[in-house]
Parts: structure tokens; sequence; C-alpha cells
């Protein structure tokens, strides 16, 4: 059982129509498991939050199939992991939507609300959810600092806290003052590829919660 949004007034419909392209494989997805969420993934963690992550979109055999971000897919063990490390959760992960796991201080959102086919959205999909990202992020009085994971992720972030692109280059463990005052912080994403391939060790990831943390307002 998915739990409900922390923040229900900002979410999409279940049948979003926004982007025609993930309409398609969410019906195709809903035909092939149907036991699954296979709908757009809400944000989950703490309304008081004082540090957002923002992930790229939901893994086909993770969120889009449990309905809670990070749950249930390999880039989700290492994420959660990490939060527990830093006391910015309570419970244990089991990788299910009903373990019982609290987010404390933390609040996970996506870039994009939607599967998308190979993991990949397009630009037009990823500007067409982007209010969704800017709503949930207004929503949150006390984020005062943003964890891009991956370079798509790090784009939109940036443009829902109204900074610029030319100026805010990502790049793992960098860090941008937004006009709002909330400091980003890079960090590659922790996909299963990154981490097979070790471009995201268990290390660099958890310096960029460690500095996180030293930022904590």
């Amino acid at each position: 059982m998915t739990p409900p949004s922390p923040l229900p007034d900002t979410e999409p419909p279940r049948d979003c129509p926004r982007c025609p392209r993930l309409v398609a494989f969410r019906e195709a997805c809903r035909a092939e498991f149907p036991d699954w969420w296979n709908a757009p993934v809400p944000v989950f963690g703490d309304v008081d939050a004082w540090l957002a992550i923002v992930g790229l979109a939901p893994g086909k055999h993770g969120a889009n199939r449990t309905g809670r971000p990070f749950t249930g897919d390999y880039a989700g063990d290492l994420l959660f992991a990490t939060l527990a490390g830093f006391g910015l959760s309570e419970g244990l992960y089991a990788a299910r939507p009903d373990d019982g796991l609290r987010l404390k201080g933390a609040m996970i959102v996506n870039a994009v609300k939607c599967l998308p086919p190979e993991n990949k959205p397009t630009p037009e999909e990823i500007r067409t959810c982007r209010p969704y990202l800017e709503t949930q992020l207004a929503a949150l009085p006390n984020v005062r600092v943003v964890i891009a994971l991956g370079q798509i992720a790090h784009q939109s972030a940036v443009k829902a806290l109204g900074g610029k692109l030319p100026k805010a280059r990502f790049a793992h463990l960098a860090e941008h003052r937004m006009p709002g005052g909330q400091v980003l912080i890079d960090s590659y994403h922790c996909s299963r590829y990154n981490q097979n391939t070790r471009r995201l060790t268990p290390e660099m990831f958890e310096a960029v919660f460690a500095r996180a943390v030293a930022l904590r307002p």
C-alpha cells in the first residue's frame, strides 16, 4: 500500500494527460503489469524538510512499480542507506512502500513524475512536468539545501529555483547559490550503471550528504 503524498494538493492526477508518449507507456505498463502503481509518483518525506532531493524520474521496476520514490530498485538501496547513515530517516528500508520507513528533515521529489521509456524523458517532457517540481519545492518553505541527482535533475532544479544554467554548471559536489537563498549541491545519480562503473562510489555519495548536513541551517 503506497502511503499518501505529504503534499497532496501539488500532485498531478493519476491519469495526468500532459505528455502523450508517457501516457501511452503508462497504459502499456498497466496492461502488462496491472498490479503495479503505473501512475505519477508522489513525493515522499517530511513536510518540514530542510533538505530536498531531486531525482530524475521513476524507475520501471522501482517507483513505477511501488509508487514511492526510489523504492524497490538498485538506486534506492544506496539512497536510503545513505539517508539512514545521516539520521535522515526512521525505521528500516525494506524496499516496499508499506515498510514503515519515514524521512526526517528530507523530502524526495522528481524532475519527471511519470516513467519514461528507457529512463530517458524528452526535453519537452521535462519542461512539461517542471511546474509540478516548482510547486512542490515552493511548498517546502524550510528547504535550504537541495541535492540534484544527475544532470537532468540539476537542470530542472536550477530552473525551478529561479537560477541560470550557464552560470550553474553540473559537476559532482558542485555547489550553486540560488536566488531564493537555497544551496544546490550536485551529485552523480545513484543509478545501477553509475555504481557498477564506479563513476559514483558510496564514499562519493556520502560526501554530498555530508556537505548538505554541514550547510544545514
